[in-house]
């Protein structure tokens, strides 16, 4: 007996992109390029957060909330990333909020002598006055360094307001005894911006892109106040270990990219982060020539990346993908073999044109 074919039409659970107009695509992107932003000042219970918002909320979408790393702002961390030409056609449907730490954002006054800075658990319980006061119901994070552990931190304590985490350079451990005398010994011998540098950059970084270095160190130095970023610094130093895990209350639920560079300062500490994740909803990226700060130096290939992330919570129609996204769509969103999704997805980008393949270790080999 034959079986009748029939056509379907399958429709996007949560459209992205709608029928495009080159005119109107192009006049959006210009607006959003100009666009300096709205800037607020946040009230806590630990004190003021300066928040700037790109964009407006759009339907029931969540925000893209991001959160800078040490000796830097909003600006300094993500400008290279969120300026980068692919990444309007995301931005330019969902609202936007940046968070700079206390004391971080550029003109910020000095915090007087003995002044009391939040904790990293204090930084993170300062997030819900923000959703609270710009009504957002739920947020996708993007945080670097330190801004990884508080937003990964937000998500724990508050899994149902967080629907994604995209995490560079994230520790989920805090501070050892031999990290603590290592510090205190580099302490005695350099100055805090080469510290703040350290922590920031790869060795490559410092040693061969002394430009790059340069235009960072002259930012802690004239840009933001260095006994600010000091306090910062000094809150980092003593966080405590995320107590994340795979299963049981200690796991993140909502689905997480890490990223970080290729001989990046905080690689290792990455990977075992990974190791800590629930395989099924975690993706790791490695990319290569991408140095301590990938969205800096490589916005181009993590902006591929968060499309596709984006596109895996639902929100990104593949039409509105690039060949290279689609393909990683193709190949890393299926089932395993038995028809489960059993591990995590591994990203290592190469800085060479070439194919996908699949290593021995099932690491998922992504050159781009």
């Amino acid at each position: 007996m034959a079986t009748e074919l029939q056509e379907i039409q399958i429709t996007e659970a949560k459209p992205l992109l709608p029928g495009q107009d080159p005119a109107k695509d192009a006049a959006i992107a210009a607006a959003i390029l100009l666009d300096q932003g709205q800037e607020y000042d946040v009230e806590t219970p630990y004190g003021t957060l300066h928040v700037t918002i790109h964009g407006s909320p759009k339907g029931n979408r969540p925000a893209i909330l991001t959160y800078h790393d040490i000796g830097l702002n909003h600006k300094t961390c993500f400008n290279s990333l969120f300026k980068f030409e692919d990444m309007l056609e995301i931005t330019k449907n969902f609202v936007v909020c940046h968070i700079d730490a206390p004391g971080q954002q550029e003109g910020a006054a000095s915090f007087p002598p003995g002044y009391q800075y939040p904790s990293m658990e204090q930084l993170c319980e300062m997030l819900p006055c923000v959703l609270q006061y710009f009504n957002f119901r739920t947020i996708i994070g993007v945080g670097v360094g330190a801004g990884a552990y508080i937003l990964a931190k937000f998500a724990r304590y508050s899994p149902d307001l967080v629907e994604g985490l995209v995490l560079l350079n994230i520790d989920p451990n805090a501070k050892g005894w031999m990290d603590w005398a290592a510090s205190k010994i580099t302490g005695l011998t350099s100055s805090l911006s080469d510290v703040i540098l350290g922590h920031l950059f790869s060795q490559e970084d410092i040693s061969n892109n002394s430009e790059l270095i340069n235009t960072y160190r002259q930012h802690m130095t004239e840009g933001i106040t260095l006994t600010n970023v000091e306090l910062y610094w000094n809150s980092y130093n003593s966080r405590r270990d995320l107590e994340i895990d795979r299963v049981g209350a200690g796991t993140l639920k909502c689905p997480v990219m890490l990223v970080v560079g290729d001989q990046a300062p905080h690689e290792d500490s990455v990977v075992e982060c990974n190791a800590k994740l629930d395989p099924t909803q975690t993706s790791f990226l490695k990319m290569a020539d991408a140095g301590g700060q990938p969205q800096i130096s490589q916005p181009g290939k993590l902006t591929e990346a968060f499309k596709y992330f984006v596109q895996g919570m639902g929100y990104m129609p593949s039409a509105g993908m690039t060949r290279l996204s689609r393909s990683r769509t193709t190949s890393l969103s299926g089932a395993s073999v038995d028809g489960s999704r059993s591990r995590s997805r591994t990203l290592s980008q190469g800085s060479d044109a070439g194919q996908l393949t699949a290593s021995p270790s099932h690491t998922m080999e992504v050159s781009c």
